[in-house]
């Protein structure tokens, strides 16, 4: 399992599993619970590319980034670490 902190979001750490370059679990602390927990769920078997395609630059009200966002990043980092 790899941990990322995301920055800029609400959420305080965000825990991926990655099958290569596939999703196979990602977990987020703290955020909103209902709606990580869908995107979380949504993406699972996904490849990171994919996810990037969907999430990336999303952004959450005035801020410049999301926690869709910060997933993405985290992704990219988990998969670089593999």
């Amino acid at each position: 399992m790899y941990t990322f902190q995301p920055q800029g979001v609400c959420s305080r750490a965000i825990h991926i599993d990655l099958d290569g370059d596939r999703v196979s679990h990602v977990e987020f602390v703290g955020g909103c619970n209902g709606n990580l927990k869908a995107v979380s769920a949504l993406i699972e078997g996904m490849t990171v590319d994919e996810v990037a395609a969907v999430l990336e630059g999303n952004t959450c009200g005035r801020r410049s980034t999301s926690c869709a966002d910060q997933l993405v990043k985290g992704l990219r980092a988990a998969y670089a670490a593999e």
